[in-house]
């Protein structure tokens, strides 16, 4: 199968109808309806996204995230109830690559899938040996890899393709997220902290991004 889409919902009517409209739009879902059966199932089949619910039966959502991120970077759009920002921060610093609040139009559902998985698109991309693949979400330098999860990929893209160009941080937030949402500026610091980690592990430590006080962020060489 591809365009295999997993949703994971506990509301079988939504389930079922965000099911409908994926297939009106040429995907394949599958349903899953409790937390338990999800990690095997996508260790098993790999879809090529997940819109995953984080109040859950069983597994929560979050915990669920946090699993599949330790051994895959496939999208992860997490939908619930809860507004307020520390939720919103969590989910995206576990590893989601969206977060939607219900209610929600199955529509806009489809939309944020596609705008995450235009960004899996193969490319390829270096900066003195700083290489990244876009296809499997890693960066490469002197022969060692690291995976990214696809926020970071974003993240780093943009700062990597133009290296010593300064990126104030709302550009860096436009080009992460398709729909031009305002995120909390410690949403983008925390981003940028777990990609200089990364990229230290493998460079010996060097510190490839550097913050320009009051302005935002660079990538030197």
């Amino acid at each position: 199968m591809s365009n295999v889409i997993l949703i994971v919902e506990d509301e079988i009517k939504l389930a079922t109808l965000l099911s409908d409209y994926f297939l009106q739009a040429n995907y394949t879902p599958h349903l899953i309806h409790q937390g338990n059966d999800v990690v095997d199932w996508v260790k098993e089949h790999q879809p090529n996204a997940i819109i995953l619910d984080i109040m859950l039966p069983g597994k929560s959502g979050i915990d669920i995230c946090k699993e599949i991120r330790q051994f895959s970077n496939i999208p992860i759009l997490m939908l619930t109830a809860k507004v307020d920002e520390i939720d919103r921060l969590l989910g995206l610093e576990l590893g989601a690559d969206d977060y939607i609040c219900k209610p929600f139009s199955p529509r806009e559902v489809v939309a944020r899938v596609k705008a995450v998985l235009r960004r899996t698109t193969v490319i390829e991309q270096s900066s003195d040996k700083l290489q990244l693949d876009e296809h499997r979400f890693i960066v490469g330098f002197n022969n060692k890899e690291v995976s990214l999860t696809s926020v970071e990929f974003q993240l780093l893209k943009p700062l990597a393709n133009k290296p010593e160009r300064i990126f104030t941080r709302e550009q860096l937030m436009q080009n992460m997220y398709s729909d031009h949402r305002i995120v909390n500026y410690r949403t983008i610091d925390s981003h940028i902290k777990k990609l200089r980690k990364k990229l230290a592990d493998i460079s010996d430590g060097k510190d490839w991004i550097q913050s320009v006080y009051g302005t935002g962020y660079r990538l030197v060489l």
